[in-house]
């Protein structure tokens, strides 16, 4: 059983700041140049994707919250009938 709800918009945003980490201790440790606004659109666009990933999961949980509310019975009042 989980110990709290999946979000996968945070999942998206860590993996792109471990991927900026990432980039920066190859720089550090000689294995590559990297110039400093190189890390600007990777860290920009990996938290805009993170939060468009994360309107689209929380819609989709609220729609399948909201279809688990009701009853098969009367799918009008969510009430049994």
């Amino acid at each position: 059983m989980l110990r709290h709800e999946f979000q996968p918009g945070r999942l998206v945003a860590g993996v792109f700041l471990m991927l900026a980490g990432a980039v920066y201790a190859g720089d550090a440790g000689g294995l590559w140049e990297t110039p400093w606004f190189v890390l600007v659109p990777v860290v920009t666009g990996g938290l805009c994707i993170a939060g468009a990933v994360g309107v689209v999961a929380r819609s989709v949980h609220r729609r399948r919250g909201s279809l688990r509310a009701t009853a098969p019975d009367d799918p009008g009042t969510g009430l049994p009938r």
